[in-house]
């Protein structure tokens, strides 16, 4: 019999809901699929109380990770691991961070075929790397990535996803998309499970060859790359300047939190909009470079 471990941190539980349609179809007599949730020590509410929402910025975007407890009952012999994360502040899940930087990562991971599933916004390249240097990391080898990512586009997300994290309503705004991915994207996940029990009954995961090809595992927006990493460099600036206003929670960090707002909702209202514009116009002529960089990130699984 072939085992799975399904590692996973989901704060609001979309992410569980997108593992277990994929495992759906990939557990059978032959093939024995378990859970383990990843639980941080201190508990992150949901909805969010604004400026707990903000005041873990810092430590998401440098990845310091938190108190978690230890995983108990783990197998030693799992043929095939499938980590779930999200995506906070253009960096994996602190859960996920802290997960994969501790020692038991290093004893789960070594020497086992990955595939990494990600449900976030449109903007998730760039925590893909830094999970893909993770795995790397504590020797696992990477074998597929799955990316399911919110209805809505880059623009109404920018708006709802926000709006949901802190007051809990996926439907806010009556003229808006709902926030998070649609349900019928979550059931068709099914068809990773499926093709990964074929997969496995053929020693696959023992190859080097990805087994979710053709599936359209990881299609991204080339067109959103360059705004991810204007965002990254920003947020490096401006969580440094949040921890040296203080400790977590403290009134030095909610001074400058305040003043991080109200800087990016000048953004969205004057700086986003014409950078929209500008994208548009350059993309246009670098229309090979943009596919060049979408088949790189794609890798391994691709469309």
């Amino acid at each position: 019999m072939k085992k799975v471990l399904v590692l996973y941190y989901s704060q609001n539980g979309q992410l569980k809901a997108v593992l277990e349609s994929f495992t759906s179809t990939l557990e059978d007599e032959k093939i024995q699929v378990d859970y383990r949730a990843i639980t941080p020590k201190r508990k992150y509410p949901f909805p969010w109380p604004f400026y707990e929402f903000f005041d873990e910025f810092p430590e998401a975007v440098h990845l310091d990770g938190c108190e978690i407890e230890e995983l108990k009952d783990l197998a030693d012999d799992y043929d095939l691991i499938i980590l779930g994360y999200t995506v906070w502040y253009m960096a994996p899940s602190i859960s996920i961070t802290a997960f994969m930087k501790s020692e038991q990562a290093k004893k789960v991971f070594k020497d086992k075929p990955v595939v990494s599933v990600v449900a976030c916004r449109d903007m998730w390249v760039l925590a893909q790397e830094k999970i893909k240097v993770m795995l790397q990391d504590v020797g696992a080898r990477h074998m597929d990535h799955v990316a399911l990512t919110d209805q809505g586009g880059e623009v109404v997300s920018l708006v709802t996803l926000p709006t949901y994290m802190l007051t809990g309503k996926r439907k806010y705004f009556s003229f808006l998309p709902p926030a998070g991915i649609k349900q019928e994207e979550i059931a068709a996940c099914d068809r990773f499970g499926a093709r990964l029990n074929q997969a496995l009954k053929q020693d696959k995961e023992k190859g080097n060859e990805a087994m979710l090809k053709d599936l359209g595992a990881c299609v991204v927006n080339g067109k959103l790359i360059a705004t991810e990493k204007i965002a990254n460099r920003s947020f490096h600036i401006w969580s440094k300047l949040i921890k040296k206003s203080g400790k977590k929670y403290s009134m030095g960090r909610k001074v400058v939190i305040t003043i991080y707002v109200a800087f990016l909702l000048l953004l969205i209202f004057t700086v986003i909009p014409l950078n929209i514009i500008a994208r548009k116009i350059l993309n246009s002529f670098q229309k090979e470079k943009l596919k060049a960089m979408e088949a790189m990130y794609e890798l391994p699984s691709g469309r």
